[in-house]
């Protein structure tokens, strides 16, 4: 399994409120400063945080953008659905590595205007 791979499953099996994977491939100096907040949160508050997020969105399709032994930049495509309207963002996430597991995470996020899956070969319902 890739980085990209493991950081996906990881996340995946969060919001399913198993964190088995993060602690293995989690530092456990892990820190990284929450982009809605601008609080920095430790691995157990990174945790907590994402399995208050499990309900409210779907995580979608991720592409690699640049892997390295000790970095990873990587897109994916987020469907927010607590309202009756859905919504839609583009995250990009910077993970910088340390022994070979994440020491931080940084992520960028942009509100799309339209649903990303639409004219293209993959759903929502393939991430659910």
């Amino acid at each position: 399994m890739t980085r990209a791979e493991a950081f996906d499953k990881a996340w995946r099996l969060g919001f399913k409120g198993d964190f088995s994977l993060f602690d293995e491939i989690y530092h456990p100096d892990y820190l990284a400063t929450d982009p809605t907040t601008g609080i920095t949160v430790n691995l157990e508050d990174e945790k907590l945080v994402l399995s208050t997020y499990s309900e409210d969105y779907i995580l979608g399709l991720f592409r690699v953008v640049f892997e390295s032994d000790d970095f990873l930049c990587m897109h994916r495509y987020v469907k927010g659905n607590k309202s009756s309207d859905p919504i839609y963002y583009a995250i990009v996430f910077m993970i910088k590595y340390k022994d070979g597991l994440i020491l931080t995470q940084e992520s960028v996020r942009e509100l799309l205007d339209q649903d990303p899956s639409e004219g293209q070969d993959w759903n929502w319902e393939d991430y659910k």
